[in-house]
């Protein structure tokens, strides 16, 4: 049996990263949407918020399941028995910074594949940062996130005004 480790922040889930899950999981026995609980970013979402968020976007598929984590990518990876790490690649700025990151992970865990796939053509521009700023504005994300992450971002800049 394959696991593969998909980590994030997910602050939110786009259908983006949801695209890339449900690919992986055609090629992996299961894969783990991991919530990063520690990143050096301003997050919206809780770590508790985007766990849920994210249990109810992948509800209806076995094959992904949720957890979070505050360790290294690979150390968690280990901790679960995944051998592989996804990835997603939207452009070419993406590319630097996910080939790092798979150069020093591979340095600390030769035995962990980092597989990358590519964003489907119609999320290479999709972001969570751009979704929050979008929905800050009052702008539409419904083609952007599931239904329910709508209705997050709206209650939850609703409280911010």
């Amino acid at each position: 049996m394959t696991i593969a480790l998909y980590p994030g922040t997910f602050d939110p889930v786009t259908n983006g990263h949801l695209d890339t899950a449900m690919r992986a999981s055609r090629l992996f026995d299961t894969v783990v949407m991991a919530v990063f609980d520690l990143p050096n970013k301003n997050l919206l979402f809780s770590t508790a918020e985007r766990e849920e968020l994210l249990r109810e976007a992948t509800r209806d598929t076995p094959r992904i399941r949720v957890m979070s984590y505050s360790m290294l990518t690979v150390q968690f990876a280990r901790e679960i028995g995944a051998n592989v790490i996804v990835r997603g690649l939207r452009a070419a700025s993406d590319f630097e910074n996910e080939f790092q990151m798979a150069q020093i992970n591979q340095t600390i865990d030769p035995g962990i594949e980092v597989v990358v796939f590519m964003a489907s053509r119609q999320y290479t521009f999709l972001s969570s940062s751009t979704v929050r700023e979008i929905a800050y504005l009052g702008g539409d994300v419904s083609g952007l996130v599931p239904a329910h992450i709508v209705t997050a971002l709206e209650q939850k800049f609703t409280r911010r005004t």
